[in-house]
């Protein structure tokens, strides 16, 4: 199976612009991205997808491959679809979306996600981690997942869910198993050309989540549970904290 890494990174983000440029300890955010994916022992590939020319010059200058996409892309998967459309070989199977704005990600999170096509019927595939406080759970930037017996995500929301009517909310991890949403997603190349034409719907449009516009479309998404989790980078704020 021939597994292609895709990293998008825009410039223009509207809470950090330029954030794939920010220097982390010595080195960009993209390039130390880009250097852990390179560690995975399943991608046979990583590529950086920019629609912004200093973003293609720094990775070519820290010799890393890059991809120009388009500057109308609303979405990361958009972005991975639009490299995929690049590839007059069609030699990839399956895309793994890289978020990069997590410098430390760590590669046996790739691995593991990438594991998740052995399955023929696996189309979509993403990461969740269990919710072990109270401020994880209650915390609506935290998206929670729940899942049917198959491993398959049922629903994803920023509330709390499921919610248990039997407990008092300070008491719900005592009583029932809540997931978290580590955002990385693994698409098979055909489904990833799919989705990325589907119309918006009412449910990603409430909650903000481009996933539930998969799920409402009748797509299933294989959620694999993982124990790692990298730190994210959204505001300068969080920058600051990183480099302390």
């Amino acid at each position: 199976m021939n597994i292609i890494g895709i990293i998008p990174a825009r410039y223009k983000s509207t809470r950090f612009p330029g954030k794939p440029l920010v220097n982390i300890n010595g080195k960009s955010m993209i390039q130390r991205v880009y250097e852990q994916a390179l560690q995975s022992t399943r991608l046979g590939k990583v590529v950086i997808a920019t629609d912004d020319d200093r973003i293609l010059k720094h990775v070519q200058e820290f010799n890393g491959e890059v991809v120009m996409t388009a500057p109308h892309h609303l979405s990361g998967t958009d972005r991975c679809a639009e490299v995929i459309r690049q590839d007059k070989d069609k030699r990839w199977d399956v895309a793994i979306n890289i978020q990069g704005d997590e410098p430390y990600i760590q590669p046996e999170q790739i691995d593991l996600l990438c594991s998740c096509f052995k399955k023929e019927e696996t189309s979509i595939a993403t990461l969740v981690k269990k919710i072990v406080s109270p401020d994880e759970l209650f915390n609506h930037n935290n998206v929670k997942v729940v899942m049917n017996k198959h491993g398959h995500a049922l629903y994803f929301s920023r509330f709390p869910i499921p919610y248990n009517r039997n407990f008092p909310e300070q008491e719900w991890l005592k009583h029932s198993t809540y997931y978290k949403h580590i955002g990385i997603y693994g698409y098979r190349t055909d489904t990833l050309l799919e989705i990325a034409g589907l119309t918006k719907t009412n449910l990603e449009i409430t909650e903000s989540l481009e996933q539930l516009r998969w799920i409402e479309h009748g797509y299933t998404i294989h959620a694999a549970v993982t124990t790692l989790e990298s730190v994210s980078i959204d505001t300068p704020e969080d920058l600051a904290k990183v480099n302390r």
